[in-house]
């Protein structure tokens, strides 16, 4: 069926370029395909310069998809996959080619690295927030060691904030309201004090009813959406050379709890249910509080040469509680968990970013340290006996690293070929600590012997070499291989103390990349495609220890991968009114070889997780004529995924999410007649209403959660 849809989807958009040809000779404007300035090495330079496979959305794309953080990400970028975690909503499990973690465990990292504004945000609980104003949004494909360091080893996101503006006050508001009750509003009001110091100040508030109704105690859905998250940002530009922007955030998630539905196994569904059960009892929502401080400090000591400082303080308040399967097997839920998660981190990145040799040298070159500390408290139990499970885990952890990076163009060639070599070395040390206890029917808490500690070093020297050539204007090609690290770790869930105390060790890929940067037909088309090979090794395997309490893994450094893949990003704008933006990408991750404890290769048993052989998103946007009450845009787009594996393992059943496919639309009018500013936007997501799992997992049965059914809404929009 899925190949059925592409296929369509293919002659529709061939029959459509054919029909288009005409005007685009006619009508097309000269500027052709907008240029999309991206940071994503350290420097701004065009996409199209960039040797990385990127997704890069701008503003007015960020507008029209409602891209307002990281789960709004999901399904707009081809091979990123993203999906809340069964124990939380506001953890967020993101895999990209194939790579990431599954676990939310506050003792693992995470394969993608999450950046705001530079600063590094290391954990997966709490990265549900919402940033309450964007400018730009980078999603870096591929190992990023050399320039974004441990845990790329998928790629890096990074989410760029709009400055403050200097000499000129504005104001920007929009107020949203829907089906489920959907209200937000959005603000931010940015004030000049003087010549060189401004201000902006930024507001979000969102407010949605779940779409399954809780008809047992405690609060009244499943689902509900309840997050505020406010923004200060002060720049202040001392002189033209030295520059201080300080920014603080904070995020609040109330969020209630998602539904899990008893579920078969895959090609069997069961119909997206209205209500849950009404012997659900005390039914919390989630209480997370994600907030940070940042410095960055830029000073262009010459034309050549600009020296930055990136400071970052982070802070992680998250609870969370899940009642799983209450009244799908009885009148008790099969497994009720609460967790309380703390955590703070600093980290500092110092950078020069310069070039030489008349342009014919960019490097850049920085030292990097980071550190975080924290703890875990959880307790979980299994009615109706009432056996109770308390662990309390405490992390202690430091990174240093040393990176370059350096990009020779000789005069040779007329400047058209490009050697880039970059390096990283890394040194990690991280520690961590284990206690766990009991209680049987509301007696004693009893401590369970042993007392887990554990501490470990890391180190690894992680080079890129990349090859560009220029072989016609607006064509470039390139080639590269590069190394990803992710640092070892600890386990909570470890079959004995003993083996919380091993810990397990680092893993690493090696990635090998051929792709193409291309602006066609008088610039009105683009053309980013690459392809790549992926070796993995010492994968962190997650093993069930025991079969019969799913709570018990161990993780062992047993295997190695290869991943192969394409990335196609093509963009077609035959008239200045119409844009069309085709996004594909194929996956290919197999395991080639897993050793368990007794030395048996196991990996016939192993799928990769959350890498869909499919995923494809289709963007149509049109500004029609200017009618006499203003300007109607109009925006659809499309996207759809093949099925994936949701569990690692298939000798215990068939965890798979089906292929599925979202229709998406949105409908603006902008200069209004008599109202300067002015937007009212028309939108609904999942316009067919179809019932699909985002998630399907082991509980001890097959649980499933339900991805959004159809809403719509519309927004109202001020700016000055």
């Amino acid at each position: 069926m899925f190949c059925q849809m592409l296929i369509r989807s293919s002659l529709c958009a061939l029959m459509a370029s054919a029909a288009w040809a005409p005007a685009m000779a006619q009508e097309a404007p000269a500027d052709g395909v907008e240029d999309i300035v991206v940071t994503a090495q350290k420097r701004e330079e065009s996409l199209q310069d960039t040797p990385i496979s990127i997704a890069a959305f701008t503003a007015r794309d960020l507008e029209s998809k409602q891209i307002t953080g990281l789960v709004d990400l999901r399904a707009n970028v081809p091979n990123l996959q993203l999906t809340p975690h069964p124990n939380s909503a506001a953890t967020t499990q993101i895999f990209m080619r194939g790579v990431g973690l599954s676990d939310d465990q506050i003792t693992q990292d995470g394969g993608v690295a999450v950046y705001m504004d530079g600063v590094y945000v290391a954990r997966s609980q709490g990265q549900a927030l919402e940033v309450a104003e964007l400018e730009r949004v980078e999603v870096l494909r591929g190992p990023q060691g050399t320039l974004y360091g441990r845990n790329a080893t998928g790629g890096a996101i990074n989410f760029i904030t709009r400055k403050p503006d200097l000499g000129s006050f504005g104001f920007k508001g929009q107020v949203t309201l829907g089906n489920y009750d959907n209200r937000r509003f959005k603000g931010s009001v940015n004030v000049p004090i003087g010549d060189r110091l401004a201000a902006r100040l930024s507001y979000a508030n969102i407010q949605q009813d779940g779409f399954i109704r809780n008809p047992g105690t405690g609060v009244k859905r499943w689902g509900d959406k309840d997050r505020w998250a406010m923004r200060a940002d002060v720049l202040w530009e001392a002189t033209d050379a030295i520059s201080l922007r300080y920014s603080y955030d904070r995020s609040q998630i109330d969020d209630t709890p998602v539904y899990v539905a008893l579920s078969p196994f895959h090609p069997l569904t069961v119909p997206r249910p209205k209500e849950g059960s009404p012997a659900v009892r005390d039914l919390l929502p989630n209480d997370v509080t994600s907030q940070g401080h940042s410095l960055i400090a830029e000073w262009e000591a010459s034309d050549a040469l600009t020296v930055r400082s990136i400071t970052g303080y982070r802070k992680l308040d998250n609870f969370q509680n899940q009642d799983y399967l209450t009244g799908a097997l009885g009148p008790f839920p099969l497994q009720k968990n609460q967790s309380r998660a703390r955590q703070d981190q600093w980290s500092e990145e110092l950078q020069l970013v310069g070039d030489a040799l008349d342009g014919g040298l960019e490097y850049v070159a920085g030292f990097y340290y980071f550190s975080e500390s924290g703890s875990n408290f959880s307790n979980s139990y299994s009615p109706p006996t009432l056996t109770r499970s308390f662990t309390r885990a405490t992390i202690d952890n430091e990174s240093y690293a040393l990176f370059g990076q350096a990009t020779f163009t000789p005069e040779w060639l007329d400047r058209k070929l490009h050697l880039t070599v970059g390096a990283r070395q890394s040194w990690d040390q991280r520690a961590a600590t284990l206690t766990r206890q009991t209680q049987v029917n509301d007696g004693p808490i009893t401590p369970i012997p042993g007392v887990g500690d554990g501490d470990r070093k890391f180190k690894d020297f992680s080079p890129s070499f990349v090859i560009a050539y220029d072989a016609a204007e607006g064509v470039n090609v390139y080639a590269k291989a590069v190394k990803g690290y992710k640092s070892g770790g600890y386990n909570i869930r470890a079959s004995s103390i003993t083996r919380f105390d091993d810990g397990f060790g680092s893993e690493t890929l090696w990635s090998y990349e051929a792709g193409l940067k291309g602006q066609f037909l008088d610039n009105r088309l683009r053309l980013n495609i690459a392809g790549f090979v992926s070796k993995y090794k010492d994968i962190q395997i997650n093993v069930q220890s025991d079969p019969t309490n799913v709570r018990i893994t161990d993780v062992l450094n047993a295997g190695k991968a290869t991943v192969k893949g394409i990335e196609a990003d093509i963009t077609l704008q035959p008239v200045r009114a119409l844009r069309v933006t085709v996004n594909y990408g194929y996956l290919d991750a197999k395991y080639d070889e897993i050793i368990n404890a007794a030395g048996d290769d196991i990996s016939d048993i192993y799928r990769f997780t959350n890498a869909p052989r499919h995923t494809l998103a289709a963007d149509l946007r049109y500004d029609l004529p200017p009618l006499p009450i203003g300007m109607l845009s109009a925006n659809v787009n499309y996207t759809m995924q093949s099925d994936k594996f949701t569990n690692a393992t298939i000798d215990n059943g068939k965890y798979i999410v089906g292929d599925y496919g979202l229709l998406n639309a949105r409908l603006t009018l902008s200069d209004i007649p008599g109202v300067k500013g002015a937007r009212i936007g028309l939108w609904g997501r999942n316009l067919t209403d179809k019932e699909y799992y985002v998630m399907q997992f082991n509980i001890g049965r097959p649980g499933a959660l339900f991805g959004e059914p159809r809403t719509y809404g519309v927004d109202l929009s001020f700016e000055f």
